[in-house]
């Protein structure tokens, strides 16, 4: 794969990401409208993809499993690999603020 194919389906796997964040984002009753934007950010960020391997990297596998299988496949992706990952960081900092 060359780099523009990387940054191309890193391009759509960001896309994804953002659109599954904020499905999820949605769903969550503990999440105030407020903090809506904070929670997108967190986890869309290049920082919390980066616990994971090089941003753009994992941005393209998710966009690669977007192409191949859908936008379901990339939905369960993100899901399996990303979220919990998340869950956990995000269950530390509300930790770190109830103190």
């Amino acid at each position: 794969m060359t780099e523009q194919q990387k940054r191309e389906l890193a391009w759509i796997g960001d896309a994804v990401l953002a659109l599954y964040a904020r499905r999820w984002i949605l769903k969550q009753s503990d999440i105030a409208p407020g903090e809506r934007i904070e929670a997108f950010k967190q986890m869309t960020s290049n920082h919390f993809l980066s616990c994971f391997g090089q941003p753009t990297a994992i941005e393209a596998e998710i966009g690669s499993i977007h192409e191949t299988d859908g936008l379901d496949a990339a939905f369960k992706h993100i899901e399996s690999v990303l979220l919990p990952m998340f869950l956990k960081q995000r269950a530390n900092r509300l930790r770190g603020t109830r103190r």
